[in-house]
């Protein structure tokens, strides 16, 4: 590998490989860091009170991986220039326990470290166009309201030149920005 390559991206189809944590670990290995931070986030087994016996994800790949080395890079600016970074999320069916994403963020120290992997995982979680439907023990199914619908993750879409965004909405949902304003999932009525 070269030792020049700071920031890895990947969107993985399921079907090809499992996501793994020790090659996001082995990626920003570094004998002069001293902090690693890995945040690996996995499929839970109950949402809102249901039973989830898996999720589909689906993503926009090339955008997604634009969303990835964006926010990836934004964290080295502002924890580092000496970091490495490794982001990965799964697309396709995933079973309750398997991983769904994958953040590593090195540097030299731990608190540089933390803080960079939580600036990662936020800004895939809030402005990557990925999209889960939870598959529930009953036999169904629903498209979940995300974060990828922000209007702040709309905008931001918009600079990199993405389809015209629909009406804003006020809306909530069950992630960490609960409250805010969506993009409206359906044309409104006239």
């Amino acid at each position: 590998m070269n030792d020049d390559v700071r920031v890895a991206c990947k969107a993985v189809d399921i079907t090809d490989a499992a996501l793994d944590p020790a090659e996001a670990l082995a990626f920003v290995n570094d004998p002069a860091f001293g902090g690693i931070d890995v945040f690996i986030g996995r499929v839970r087994s109950a949402n809102h009170g249901r039973i989830v016996t898996g999720i589909h994800y689906d993503m926009f790949d090339p955008l997604a991986l634009k969303v990835f080395a964006r926010s990836a890079q934004s964290a080295v600016d502002a924890h580092g220039p000496n970091a490495k970074v490794y982001v990965a999320h799964a697309k396709g069916r995933l079973r309750v326990g398997d991983t769904a994403v994958i953040v590593a963020f090195a540097t030299p120290h731990r608190d540089a470290a933390f803080r960079g992997c939580r600036d990662v995982i936020e800004a895939v979680k809030h402005e990557a166009p990925i999209w889960k439907q939870e598959h529930y023990v009953d036999g169904s199914s629903e498209w979940s309201e995300g974060c990828a619908l922000c209007v702040e993750a709309a905008d931001a879409r918009i600079e990199m030149s993405a389809p015209p965004p629909t009406p804003v909405v006020a809306s909530s949902h069950a992630c960490a920005c609960a409250g805010h304003a969506h993009r409206a999932s359906q044309e409104p009525s006239t």
